[in-house]
């Protein structure tokens, strides 16, 4: 107004102090608009709004205004758009919401901040928030404005940095984003971070979301999971790439989660797993990242669908008898502009000093976690898909490199902790409170480390000082394995300890035997591809080793496309190679990992004794000759003992003495049956004990070794 010599910016900062009705007078900013009209409560006259020396700022006499349910009138050129006015009404977020956003525990951010389609005063529209404690100012951009970042200033909360507003009329659909002026003088425009649901990539707006009201039908999956997912249930995880395992017929990027519930639950059902592990599904802007740089927490990515549609994804699997477990990161994330990276002008979601908050690795930015909003932030992201989607787990991403603040620098290039020491204490605290918030919040749900390093407690419960994982990646029995299994068998002799190894700390903590996608990238090559020898050795190779792996305790985690053999490694644009199970040699592995799936479910033996050291005993363990090895699983709970044999040389051994306990010894699975591709050369049925002691037992049985085979037998008793 021409008395009023405040200027634009200073209105953009504080709106609601200038902006709305005040001092009889209601002032409106709409850039661009030919003319704005006051609309009576009462729906009756229409009051010109004269506009000022300001482009876009319109005022007129509040009188004729009451004094908040007025409607105003704009005229952009010709399109008429009629609302309230967002300046009239009341703040989005109360002291309670704030106060626990702040201290970093605000558990329920997904259904409170960001995007939430509300009604204010018997007014539809949505409640948008956002953390930007430096910035000078910011405002809500979309569609409904054109894009212009001077329509919807937002205001701030004193303390906090907390900027809230509604906006009349924006609903479910709507593409918005943030328009930050930084501290540096800076305008960045951002998607929200609390995001539900996004745009496609490569479009980067947010998207409003309708607060989801799944129908669940899973309450029975619900109430049983705890039970299903213990330390002594036989856990089988079939890790996938959403959008490579099977590409749409008509080739689009991925298939939609209602086409891939149709597809992979009856595969899933057939060869018995009893979980799928899905990589980070949570929107990242770059497909060549897999989804390990995700930049919403909180949005299943579009390329599958809707929110909704995922939820009744898991509900679909739950039905079957599958679990859900996602893979997450909060260990960093992607420095694309219009992601968290410098949101208000500051290193707000990172760390400021690039030895801290800069991965050299992944040229991505490292989350600030001993920041109360950003950790607390992360929390909520892992409570939500718990919540919200009912998936029965998270498996975290990148655990070593949170936990040491010398991950992959080099020396000068880390900052110490306050003792001088590499132990990164921030997060540390954070994994201990993620863990034990979703302990106490989801009993049943598990939490899964990737981690590489021999940090101590990654299993042991935080009350007890440890981190409060359920299971970890065993990480080094997979390397040390993979590792023998490359040597030719005529030097195995000599690396006979690299096989066992994992036996000497294979209780330490709760494992997941991991065969990753990991290991299937990067030059690494496919399973069969590491496997020695002619075609016939490396199947046989293979068949021996995954018999090998469901022997051993721990959980099992399979990649897709290890089932079948896959010659080549994965890439993430092409889908597996679904035509070699026309091959006999390639669907016998198939036929192997669905056998091995359902005797690891039917045998106690194989699972109750996971993580229990009272569940394995040595046979042999020191046969390095012959590259045997044969121990036993046991059961507390009652069920029969399993021997394990495994003969990791392209040589039968005949007539081989194993001690074990009295009695008859049936043959339940041989990966060399010819039904996987082998030679059938086996112990045809039951094998009994003589009275020959052996390996610190009075009796004794003389076994078939079939060459690059294993064998498992179990104990009928002495009554045999």
């Amino acid at each position: 107004m021409p008395h009023d010599n405040r200027s634009v910016e200073q209105w953009l900062a504080d709106p609601f102090a200038y902006l709305g009705r005040h001092d009889g007078v209601v002032r409106v900013y709409r850039p661009g608009a030919a003319a704005v009209m006051l609309i009576r409560a009462d729906g009756g006259t229409a009051v010109p709004l004269a506009e000022t020396a300001t482009p876009g700022l319109f005022v007129g006499d509040a009188t004729a205004a009451d004094a908040s349910s007025y409607r105003l009138r704009t005229d952009w050129g010709g399109t008429i758009e009629e609302g309230p006015d967002p300046y009239a009404l009341g703040p989005v977020l109360g002291d309670v919401d704030l106060h626990l956003f702040n201290e970093g525990r605000h558990w329920d951010l997904a259904r409170r901040m960001g995007a939430i389609p509300v009604e204010m005063d018997g007014i539809a529209g949505t409640a948008f928030s956002v953390w930007a404690p430096n910035a000078r100012w910011v405002s809500v951009i979309g569609d409904f404005t054109g894009w212009n970042p001077h329509r919807l200033p937002m205001r701030r909360h004193p303390g906090g940095g907390v900027w809230d507003l509604f906006v009349p009329g924006v609903g479910v659909g709507a593409s918005y984003k943030f328009a930050v002026m930084g501290v540096d003088g800076v305008l960045r425009e951002k998607a929200d971070p609390l995001a539900r649901a996004t745009e496609r990539p490569p479009a980067t707006a947010s998207v409003v979301a309708p607060l989801l009201d799944h129908d669940w039908t899973d309450a029975a999956w619900m109430a049983g999971r705890a039970d299903r997912q213990h330390a002594g249930a036989p856990i089988t995880i079939y890790e996938m790439h959403a959008a490579s395992w099977k590409r749409p017929w008509d080739g689009a990027e991925a298939q939609s989660w209602d086409a891939l519930a149709d597809l992979l639950i009856p595969y899933l059902v057939d060869l018995g797993f009893s979980h799928v592990e899905l990589m980070p599904i949570m929107e990242h802007p770059f497909g060549g990242s897999w989804g390990y740089q995700p930049l919403s927490q909180f949005a299943p990515s579009a390329r599958y669908g809707t929110p909704a549609q995922f939820a009744r994804f898991v509900d679909r699997c739950h039905a079957a008898g599958i679990g859900v477990l996602l893979d997450w990161v909060p260990a960093h994330f992607p420095n694309d502009a219009h992601g968290p990276v410098l949101f208000d002008g500051t290193a707000l979601y990172e760390h400021g000093n690039p030895q801290e908050g800069y991965h050299p690795d992944w040229n991505t930015m490292i989350y600030n976690l001993g920041r109360r909003e950003v950790a607390g932030t992360l929390i909520a992201s892992a409570l939500w898909w718990l919540d919200a989607f009912h998936v029965d787990g998270l498996r975290v991403d990148a655990v070593a490199s949170m936990l040491y603040r010398d991950y992959s620098r080099k020396a000068g290039e880390w900052v110490p902790n306050i003792h001088g020491g590499r132990e990164n204490y921030e997060s540390i605290a954070f994994l201990k409170e993620l863990n034990a918030t979703v302990a106490e919040r989801f009993p049943g749900a598990i939490m899964v480390a990737e981690e590489s390093t021999a940090f101590p407690g990654v299993t042991t419960p935080v009350a007890y000082d440890g981190l409060g994982f359920h299971y970890k990646w065993n990480m080094g029995w997979m390397n040390d394995t993979l590792r023998y299994m490359e040597t030719d068998p005529v030097h195995r002799p000599w690396h006979h300890g690299e096989i066992g190894f994992g036996l000497s700390y294979a209780f330490s903590e709760r494992f997941v035997l991991p065969l990753s996608h990991d290991e299937v990238v990067h030059g690494k090559g496919s399973l069969i591809a590491r496997m020695p020898g002619d075609a016939w050795q490396r199947f046989a190779g293979l068949r021996a080793y995954l018999g090998f792996m469901w022997a051993h305790p721990g959980k099992k985690l399979l990649f897709m496309g290890g089932e079948l053999a896959q010659p080549a490694e994965w890439h993430h644009d092409t889908q597996l190679d679904w035509s070699l199970l026309s091959d006999p040699a390639h669907a016998g592995i198939q036929a192997l990992v669905r056998d091995l799936n359902a005797l690891y479910r039917a045998e106690g033996a194989l699972h109750h004794g996971d993580a229990d050291p009272r569940g394995f005993e040595w046979v042999v363990g020191d046969d390095s000759v012959n590259s045997v090895f044969v121990f036993l699983r046991h059961s507390a709970h009652g069920a029969p003992p399993v021997l394990c044999a495994i003969n990791m040389t392209p040589v039968p051994r005949h007539h081989y003495r194993v001690g074990v306990p009295e009695g008859g010894w049936t043959e339940i699975l041989n990966s060399d049956a010819a039904g996987y591709g082998g030679g059938n050369l086996g112990n045809a049925g039951v094998v009994r004990t003589v009275p020959v002691p052996a390996h610190g037992h009075p009796a004794s049985i003389e076994l078939t070794l079939p060459p690059l085979a294993a064998i498992f037998l179990r104990h009928e008793g002495p009554a045999l």
